[in-house]
């Protein structure tokens, strides 16, 4: 078929209208562009896109490709499966079928435990006995501590001295001294309290009854303690002269302690701890309902 022209405001519309005139689709025919086609300045002088169309040559098919689907028909024809139509079956005439159940008898653990008499009077039960290790020695805990204080402080290329005393059974006293303690202590104690808590972790494992670990270095926890307390009566003044509450920096269990047992006497002020850990805070307040009953 030979070429046609046809125009449009672009390329697109110009195939558009070809595919109209040659009553066909964009797959089965072939184009060139002529003239792209131009808008021109504000509307005027435009150009219209032109394009040459035509219709694609059909190809035969090959013989050998009409006798290969020839031979699929005739087949598929042949194997033709019959149409099956299901059928409800009827609920009235259908006969009930027996189900059979694989049933398994299981022996009577107790045959005694179904008589009135036995249940009456109950089996004592197994006394439970306790997986771990109820009675450590002093000795046992302190190797426990050096070998894990001394691999730790290894780890860390530090030279530290362990004084090990206890109190009682149930208390612990670990002492560190050396050079730069100020790296075991850490920002407000963080990392010896972390100390603490991993020894206290090392020698309680196994063990029923809970050993106290107490970690301290360079007097740090009195000089703290002594901190905290002169922090809480400052901000008490504090609090009574703005009669506004003060919330604190978080602090851990211990030191939440020490701020709620320096203020205990206070006549004016009360504490509360608010929010979770590790940003549970103490709370200073004035405490209205002791002021007005003076």
């Amino acid at each position: 078929m030979d070429y046609i022209e046809v125009s449009g405001k672009n390329v697109d519309e110009a195939l558009t209208n070809a595919l109209i005139k040659l009553e066909t689709t964009s797959d089965k025919v072939e184009y060139e562009v002529i003239e792209k086609g131009s808008s021109g300045i504000l509307g005027l002088f435009n150009k219209p896109a032109i394009i040459r169309v035509r219709r694609k040559a059909q190809v035969e098919e090959p013989i050998y490709a009409q006798e290969v689907k020839e031979e699929i028909k005739s087949f598929s024809v042949k194997h033709e499966q019959p149409k099956v139509v299901n059928k409800k079956p009827s609920i009235i005439n259908t006969p009930k079928k027996e189900v059979e159940y694989n049933t398994v008898k299981s022996e009577p653990v107790n045959q005694t435990l179904a008589t009135h008499e036995v249940c009456e009077q109950p089996a004592k039960p197994a006394e439970k006995v306790s997986k771990y290790t109820t009675v450590m020695s002093n000795d046992e805990i302190e190797k426990r501590i050096r070998t894990f204080l001394n691999d730790m402080f290894k780890a860390m290329d530090m030279q530290v001295k362990i004084d090990i005393d206890f109190d009682d059974p149930e208390c612990v006293n670990i002492e560190f001294s050396g050079e730069n303690m100020g790296v075991l202590i850490g920002k407000r104690g963080q990392t010896l309290d972390s100390i603490q808590y991993l020894t206290s972790l090392v020698v309680n494992k196994g063990k029923d009854k809970y050993v106290r670990i107490k970690v301290d270095t360079e007097d740090y926890r009195n000089r703290r303690k002594q901190t905290l307390e002169s922090l809480a009566r400052n901000i008490a003044y504090k609090v009574k002269r703005s009669r506004k509450p003060v919330s604190l920096e978080p602090m851990n269990p211990y030191e939440r302690r020490i701020i709620h047992s320096a203020l205990q006497g206070d006549k004016f002020v009360s504490t509360r701890s608010e929010g979770e850990e590790p940003f549970r805070h103490v709370v200073v307040y004035l405490d209205r309902e002791r002021n007005s009953h003076r």
